[in-house]
């Protein structure tokens, strides 16, 4: 099939018009002066598939009465009748005009107009008044247009992900081309048309071997028709033509939501706003907010920052803004040139990045799909390749693999709190599937392929290992349930036999659930839910010795040895993208508070921490990264300004809620909200609280002054923030010494859950 065959059924068309055209006028005795025929729509562009309409418009200058213009066009339209399906009108110039104002279906098909037959200056006239009205009127056309695909795309359904989808009406299929085309024709935006030449050629070929392999003229491509028309397309079997079809349609659907993001952007302050110099915001390194997009730094070079590319799509992902289509080609462009591309294995902060990426939940979806598109990610994670638009025709199924695979990480982002590793649950989430694509097994193939992937990502190897058991089990969990006898103590023992501790086990059961609501009703259920669920407590109860817990850090001799002493000491070592900071202090209550609220105002970002009581002494180890723009980190200025702190708190507070304040103005996603869990008999000699919580500037200072407030004592603190997520266990006593009372436990609780909403 091609554009050519296509081009020359409309020119057939067009003689056969012209023929009958010409035999009308000598029956009526006229001449063409003032009438024509005029091609609209797809045969106006010269894209008549085989069961397209000939879509054509009979123009005229009111010449005729209406007896004689009614024989005329019954004389044109007669032999038409049983050889083609026809869609026509009969207008004036000026009610030409008066339906395009009226009907936006009319106004689209104007935009292609082409002479076939009779008078051409009266239809370039027409063609003229339509280009000029749309233009005009764009203000008010384009949000109707927007409200018309909106209505089709919610009955007909994504392209990219249908079993059986509409080629022409589905979002991303040849519709949405032809809107593409006319939101370039109003000219309020620049369009960059090329991008979508390739998936407009593989639609129309589809759809115009799909005509010819079925005999009929409708656009949805069926299961039991597909084998038929990918042979006829040569492809090498169905599963490869749906490939390309979805990819086709993604190509479609991002220009098409890129453009409509331009038009808002613009639209907000007027052409005349748009030109003048727009305000923008340094967001991070190397990144600013201008025009509510995060833009990359013209001048930023990525031969020295690799991770600008991860971090521009974790910082955009996480405040909900989309990344502007420059710095999209700025990155692409510096990949395919082979500039800043990422080490082996990544080091912890771009690993972190990912994982902020990927815990966006739905903000996620468009900078994931945009990195896609743009070819971004393949730089970074190779293996991905192999995924993309790759289809799973089965009914359970709603989107091609890699989609389901976004799918499942976005449900996944909504359980991090029901997780103690949420770094892995999201990692798991995003490549469960990575084995699809090849006749072995997926989940036995999807461990040996994950493996090599998450140690280059940066994962220690202890991480990997429960990351491979997620992948190669997790249908496990719900065969299980679903298959079994839970009563049977040798079900139960199954699963035993493969998951190693509690940690695992609630990552591939909040891993199970993402995956099941992911792939949707067909394939999860409350029912299946609740047999999960009761599996998972069932084995629960049958495991010994394992945790969730993070356990007190432990003290080296010569930290006892300076503990001892009862003088403040501060160490700082610079590491690759930050810095290692102990500080061992002389107690006070609030002292991790005021030691968190002075790092966040020197702009370090707390990664990690490690804090003991020992007698009358704190001993701390903190791994900060440091902020854009922050001030240089010396032992010096460190242990004065814990001193000023520890003397008086009142500055450090000052400062946090001055940032508090700035930071009040960026914009921000939804997360779930906080958990606070207390845990009164893991510990002989203290309450644990564990507070699993989003990240966010000084969030450790008002956990710390939460437990200050309420009279208790920090004996131990283990401080770990996993990309976006931040979870902090706290081994607290009462100021006397000794655990909390459950009642005073839970009335702590309460006071730091309602601190951090």
């Amino acid at each position: 099939m091609s554009t050519r065959e296509r081009r020359e059924r409309s020119n057939d068309s067009d003689r056969f018009l012209r023929s009958l055209f010409e035999a009308a006028l000598v029956k009526a005795g006229k001449n063409s002066k003032g009438l024509a025929v005029a091609a609209v729509g797809g045969y106006g562009r010269g894209e008549l598939s085989p069961g397209s309409d000939l879509d054509f418009v009979i123009l005229h200058q009111g010449q005729f009465s209406q007896s004689e213009l009614s024989e005329f066009v019954n004389n044109l339209l007669y032999p038409l009748w049983d050889s083609k399906n026809i869609d026509h009108s009969v207008r004036t110039r000026t009610e030409t005009r008066e339906a395009a104002d009226s009907d936006l279906k009319v106004a689209l098909g104007l935009l292609d107009i082409r002479p076939v037959a009779g008078d051409t200056d009266l239809v370039a006239a027409v063609q003229s008044d339509s280009l000029e009205n749309w233009r005009r009127n764009a203000r008010n056309r384009l949000p109707e247009l927007k409200k018309s695909l909106e209505e089709r795309h919610e009955r007909a359904g994504e392209l990219a992900y249908l079993l059986e989808p509409d080629v022409k009406e589905a979002r991303g299929g040849l519709r949405d081309i032809n809107a593409i085309r006319a939101i370039a024709a109003s000219g309020v935006t620049h369009v960059r048309l090329e991008r979508i030449s390739w998936a407009e050629s593989k639609l129309n070929d589809v759809r115009e071997t799909l005509h010819q392999s079925s005999g009929r003229s409708k656009d949805r491509l069926l299961f039991q028709e597909q084998d038929a028309v990918a042979s006829k397309l040569e492809y090498a079997d169905a599963d490869a033509m749906m490939s390309d079809v979805a990819r086709a349609a993604r190509s479609v659907d991002y220009l098409l939501e890129f453009t409509w993001h331009q038009i808002e952007q613009r639209s907000k302050g007027g052409f005349a706003h748009f030109l003048r110099k727009t305000r923008t915001d340094e967001i991070a390194k190397n990144l600013n907010v201008s025009q509510k997009e995060i833009v990359i730094n013209d001048l930023a070079d990525l031969e020295s920052d690799p991770l600008l590319g991860l971090r521009a799509a974790a910082t955009a992902a996480q405040l909900g803004l989309p990344i502007s289509l420059e710095s999209y080609s700025l990155l692409s462009t510096a990949l395919d040139e082979g500039q800043g591309l990422l080490p082996n294995p990544w080091p912890r902060e771009a690993r972190e990045y990912l994982i902020s990426l990927i815990g966006a939940g739905e903000s996620m979806v468009s900078i994931f799909e945009a990195l896609d598109q743009e070819e971004i990610i393949v730089h970074w994670i190779p293996e991905w390749r192999a995924l993309r638009s790759l289809p799973q025709r089965n009914a359970l199924h709603r989107h091609t693999v890699d989609r389901h695979m976004v799918e499942t990480a976005v449900h996944a982002a909504a359980l991090t709190r029901k997780v103690h590793r949420p770094d892995l649950l999201l990692f798991a989430a995003l490549f469960h599937d990575l084995g699809k694509g090849n006749l072995e097994d997926h989940s036995i193939r999807g461990e040996r392929l994950i493996g090599p992937l998450a140690l280059r990502i940066g994962f220690p190897p202890e991480d990997v290992a429960i990351i491979k058991i997620l992948v190669k089990h997790h249908l496990l969990l719900s065969a299980t349930a679903t298959r079994r006898d839970l009563d049977d103590p040798a079900t139960i023992q199954s699963i035993l036999a493969v998951i190693p501790d509690l940690t695992t086990l609630e990552l591939l059961h909040a891993l199970s659930i993402a995956d099941g609501e992911a792939t949707g009703s067909a394939g999860w259920s409350d029912w299946k839910a609740t047999l999960v669920s009761d599996l998972v407590s069932r084995v629960k109860k049958a495991m010994t010795g394992s945790s969730t817990i993070a356990k007190q850090p432990e003290i080296t001799t010569e930290q006892l040895r300076i503990a001892e002493s009862g003088v403040l000491q501060v160490n700082v070592e610079k590491r690759e993208n930050g810095y290692s900071i102990e500080v061992i202090s002389p107690d006070k209550p609030g002292l991790l508070s005021l030691v968190a609220g002075v790092l966040n105002a020197s702009r370090l970002d707390v990664r990690s921490a490690r804090t003991k009581t020992h007698g009358s002494s704190a001993v701390m180890k903190w791994i900060v990264t440091p902020e854009q723009h922050a001030p240089i980190v010396t032992a010096q200025i460190l242990h004065i300004e814990i001193e000023k702190a520890i003397n008086d708190a009142a500055h450090i507070e000052d400062k946090l809620i001055a940032r508090a304040k700035a930071y009040a103005s960026i914009p921000s996603i939804p997360v779930p909200d906080p958990v606070v869990e207390v845990f009164n008999e893991r510990a002989t000699d203290a309450t644990i609280i564990e507070v699993r919580s989003h990240d966010r500037p000084g969030l450790l200072f008002r956990i710390g002054a939460g437990i200050t407030q309420s009279k208790v004592d920090i004996r131990s603190a283990i401080v770990t923030t996993l990309g976006a997520e931040a979870i902090d266990t706290l081994y607290v006593t009462e100021l006397t010494g000794g655990p909390l009372s459950d009642a005073r436990a839970n009335e702590v609780a309460s006071r730091l859950l309602q601190l951090l909403k």
